[in-house]
Formats: structure tokens, sequence, C-alpha cells
């Protein structure tokens, strides 16, 4: 599997932060209900995206070979008043630059702490990208406003959370994860609306011994055919799998079985 280029990494923060700041100063409700995370005001999504860029900011910037406590990140919590759309755009905008700076000057193979075994600034890179990425659209969804991604990042994405399952599985055999072994079953992910290039079809496979996956066309127990992004979206339990533009083949159980464990790491 190849993975995007570092600085491919870093220039889709750049954007994913422009957007989400799109999303602060359109005039939305800060403290509208975030569907997708409902546990959030759309605000507190923001702050926990933000402060989560300053956290990866701080680490890549001292090459943490530790853990760095939240606690420990200046600004981490965001502005003093609630409620303010442009001190919350600020506070996101600098929050962007000044992770991503961090990152470009770092480089992927710079030696800093991590959760899933990678221990560089590329993992890092790779994982804020994708983290605002899907953070962006629980605001988007939020707001109501149309949501869409780069084709190549979307694939990614998918490969990274399997990846992530496949790590916490290994490390961390957790209830959840131990539920994910079992008798040989599948599921195949189609992507409809894309290229043969980019080959943005999955294969799934839970056995006995764990969860292995690889990239490809063939048969499984169930299939998710839908546009990328939707695939993406449903697979990341931010759209449901009877969506309008979703196709659910075979055993729907089973994949619903799926996305109520795979939601750690």
């Amino acid at each position: 599997m190849t993975l995007l280029a570092h600085d491919r990494y870093c220039d889709e923060i750049a954007h994913q932060v422009g957007l989400l700041r799109s999303v602060v100063t359109s005039g939305t409700d800060l403290s509208a209900t975030v569907p997708t995370c409902p546990d959030w005001s759309l605000e507190e999504l923001v702050r926990h995206t933000g402060g989560a860029l300053r956290w990866v900011e701080l680490m890549v910037r001292t090459r943490a070979q530790e853990e760095v406590p939240e606690e420990q990140v200046p600004g981490i919590e965001g502005p003093e008043a609630w409620g303010d759309a442009a001190a919350l755009d600020a506070w996101l905008a600098q929050a962007g630059e000044q992770v991503v700076a961090a990152l470009r000057e770092a480089g992927p193979d710079a030696k800093v702490w991590g959760w899933a075994g990678i221990l560089n600034a590329g993992f890092w890179a790779r994982r804020m990208a994708h983290e605002i990425t899907v953070h962006r659209a629980d605001a988007t969804l939020a707001a109501g406003l149309p949501y869409e991604v780069a084709p190549d990042v979307a694939a990614d994405a998918i490969d990274e959370w399997l990846q992530i399952v496949e790590y916490v599985q290994r490390t961390e055999p957790h209830d959840a994860a131990r539920e994910l072994r079992g008798p040989a079953r599948s599921i195949h992910l189609h992507a409809t609306d894309t290229g043969a290039e980019l080959n943005a079809e999955w294969l799934v496979e839970l056995t006995e011994d764990g969860v292995t996956w690889r990239r490809g066309h063939e048969k499984a127990t169930v299939a998710l055919r839908g546009p990328l992004t939707s695939v993406l979206l449903a697979f990341y339990r931010r759209l449901p799998l009877d969506a309008p533009e979703l196709e659910v083949l075979g055993e729907r159980e089973l994949l619903e079985f799926w996305l109520e464990r795979a939601t750690f790491g």
C-alpha cells in the first residue's frame, strides 16, 4: 500500500482547516448539536479539532518521545469567550498554520511519539489530515452544508482506519476487538464513482486470527457500494447505511456488527 506524500498530507490539513473555518464563519449557530457527535455542539467540535492540531504541533515541534499531557499545550482550550465566531475562526486558523509549519519543517521521518506503533512525524501528518477531514464532515452536517473529499484523500482515509483497527486488535485486545474475530467472514467496500487507477475497493476479512484487509475487487459476505465520499462517511459512521446513495448487498448484519465494534482507536 502506498501512502500519500508528506507534503500532500500537509496541504490537505491546510485545505481542510480552511473549509472548517468557512463553516465557523457561515452564520451557523455554534451552539447547534452535531448530529453525528450528539454530545458536542458545533463549537465544542471545532475546539476539539483545533485543540488536537495544537497538541500535535507541540509534539512534532519538540520531537516529543512520549505523550504530552494536554494541559501542557498552550491555547488548547480555545478562546475564553464562547459563541464568538470571529475569535474561534482566528484561533483555528492559527492552529492550522502552526501544525502545518511544524510538520513541513520536521519532514516525515523525524522521530516523534505516536500511539499506533508508527513513531514519526509522517504518522501525525496522515492522522491529522484524516482527523480534520472526518470532523469537517461532522461540522458540515451540523450546518447543513455540502461535503466532498478529494478521492485520493478519501481512499487513504479508509486505508488508515483499517490499519488502525488492525493495530488495535493486535495490541489492545479488549472486548470490542476480540468480537471481530470469528469464523471467516468478509466485507467488501466498493466506490462506484472512481476510475480503475485509484482502485477504490477493499476486502476486509474477519477471521479467527484477526482482521486482515487488502485493496481489490473480490466477493464477500456483504458489500457496501456507493460514491467514494459516501462509502467513507458510512465506514466512519457519519452516514446511515440506508442513505439513498448507498447499496448494501448480502449480510447487512455483518456490516452493522463491524461498524458497532470497529470504532476504537
